[in-house]
């Protein structure tokens, strides 16, 4: 369970622009089922483009392997791979390579608006045999460095349940073979599907280094949000590398934690090395985090001992600074590329503490029902930063800041929830 994923999941109300390459929305007020500590939620959106006639060149590699062979997996995969057939326009191109046990082209790379053709070649797919994951790559790769378009969105899309038993079996060399490829123009988005054996967190670390996305689909219903909103969304590149970080305002805040992006995280000094790679960020993308904070001087402060309640520390030049700077409760910056740039930028944005809420009850819809999200994924997660919250209670929270939900979304989470209830009882 990775709470960020939980949380990112939904839309929020973020501003549309075309000219900034990024925006900061942010809300901060005390957690609506814990007052003591604050809650601090970030929504960095990148600038919505224009529409793009920027060509795909897409290559898709199907796992046709015998763990496929069950509803939720290839047939799933069948429907995903036609929902996207659908949005091919003629200067795309795609390519279907499959493999279990040997790799096979399916479908050579062919024009986008041939579409009887790729909807025959998809439709062809079955399942059965062992896994060659790795030979599958190469094979996959190869056909999208052969019909590489220069400036174009040039990818592999990986579809399949994860599980790697044939082939490359030292994960480092797959990996390096992957950011190798990258580095030649050629990203990597992986699609799991089905359940049980599925090896999600290879999934996950695949796509990482291969600068794509990771998404999970398991009904059609998921399929249609994925391939027809999110993976077209993220074809059209806007930034790269792209870094944030935070810096509170020890004046203002004596305890802060960062909820969820274990596997995510950078060290200090890699924000500013330009050697180090991080993600890509598509038109439109958005990116919510929200942190937990404890608000210095206030009670739970105290308590946890990182505030005396008489005694000052010798004021240092930061704490001089610090206090300067008393009316921002923390300094967020992001640091990006322009997509074929080699060196990064920063944009930098202040929080005010006159934007901080004293009532949970004054911030809006998309706050409260990120926070509801947040309070389950820890309840999944047994997290040892759990609170005294109980489901019913988050229930309650996610039904009145339900807010508009015109995928049902929303609604489909507050019924996992009572599913997730009713079988603890």
């Amino acid at each position: 369970v990775r709470i960020e994923e939980f949380i990112n999941y939904f839309d929020y109300s973020y501003p549309v622009q075309h000219e900034k390459p990024f925006t900061l929305s942010y809300e901060m007020a005390p957690s609506p089922l814990e007052q003591d500590r604050y809650l601090l939620k970030l929504g960095i959106k990148a600038r919505d483009a224009k529409v793009s006639e920027k060509p795909w060149n897409l290559v898709f590699l199907v796992d046709v392997s015998g763990s496929m062979n069950m509803p939720n997996k290839l047939p799933l995969v069948k429907q995903a791979l036609s929902l996207l057939a659908g949005k091919m326009r003629p200067q795309d191109r795609v390519a279907i390579v499959t493999y279990a046990g040997n790799a096979g082209v399916v479908l050579d790379s062919t024009q986008g608006s041939d579409r009887e053709r790729i909807i025959n070649a998809v439709q062809s797919l079955g399942a059965g045999g062992s896994t060659n994951g790795a030979g599958g790559i190469m094979a996959a790769y190869d056909i999208a460095q052969r019909t590489l378009i220069p400036g174009g969105v040039n990818r592999v899309v990986l579809a399949t349940d994860g599980d790697f038993n044939v082939g490359i079996t030292n994960f480092d060399e797959l990996m390096r073979m992957i950011e190798e490829k990258r580095r030649s123009g050629i990203t990597l988005t992986t699609l799991g599907f089905g359940d049980g054996n599925i090896q999600e967190a290879t999934m996950e670390q695949l796509a990482n280094r291969g600068n794509g996305n990771y998404f999970y689909i398991d009904s059609f219903k998921e399929a249609r949000k994925v391939l027809e909103t999110d993976l077209a969304g993220t074809m059209e590149v806007v930034a790269k590398d792209v870094k944030l970080q935070i810096d509170f305002n020890p004046e203002q805040v004596s305890q802060y934690r960062l909820i969820g992006y274990e596997n995510r995280k950078l060290r200090n000094e890699d924000f500013h090395n330009d050697q180090i790679d991080a993600g890509e960020i598509g038109s439109g993308h958005t990116v919510t985090a929200i942190y937990e904070v404890v608000l210095a001087g206030s009670r739970l402060s105290i308590e946890d001992g990182t505030t005396s309640r008489y005694q000052k520390p010798a004021p240092t030049p930061a704490m001089e600074r610090a206090k300067e700077l008393g009316s921002e409760m923390a300094f967020l910056k992001i640091r990006y590329k322009d997509p074929e740039a080699a060196s990064s930028q920063l944009l930098e944005f202040p929080i005010e503490r006159k934007d901080v809420r004293t009532q949970a009850s004054e911030t809006s819809d998309d706050f409260r029902f990120a926070a509801a999200v947040s309070y389950f994924g820890h309840i999944l997660r047994e997290s040892q930063f759990r609170g005294a919250y109980s489901v019913d209670q988050i229930l309650s929270l996610a039904e009145a800041a339900r807010g508009a939900d015109a995928n049902g979304y929303r609604r489909e989470f507050i019924e996992l929830m009572r599913n997730f209830s009713a079988l603890r009882r």
